[in-house]
């Protein structure tokens, strides 16, 4: 009983840094990167943070990937990309979110 105990605890620690390490697929790029936040900004529970005009997000709602897009641009402005939960917007959906 006491290996099988070690043996899930090893298998515990070795798999924590894998999934820690795992992208969570939610990015975009601004259009202009002087409307980049210099602080992270959460919006719909996505911790945006952003370097130049490349920003990433940790966590966030679950909402369709074109909906997630209108509300960030309402905050940060148009993007040339945009990803939601590993979901990539086409370039005529990211044409319709900066609409």
């Amino acid at each position: 009983m006491r290996s099988v105990l070690s043996l899930a605890a090893l298998c515990l620690a070795l798999a924590a840094p894998a999934v820690a390490q795992a992208p969570n697929g939610t990015r975009l790029v601004l259009a202009d990167v002087a409307n980049a936040p210099a602080r992270p900004v959460i919006i719909d529970g996505a911790n945006w943070r952003c370097e130049g005009a490349t920003c990433t997000a940790s966590g966030g709602n679950n909402q369709p990937a074109p909906r997630a897009c209108r509300r960030v641009v309402a905050r940060l402005g148009a993007v040339t990309e945009f990803t939601w939960r590993g979901t990539a917007l086409t370039a005529e959906q990211v044409a319709a979110c900066n609409a």
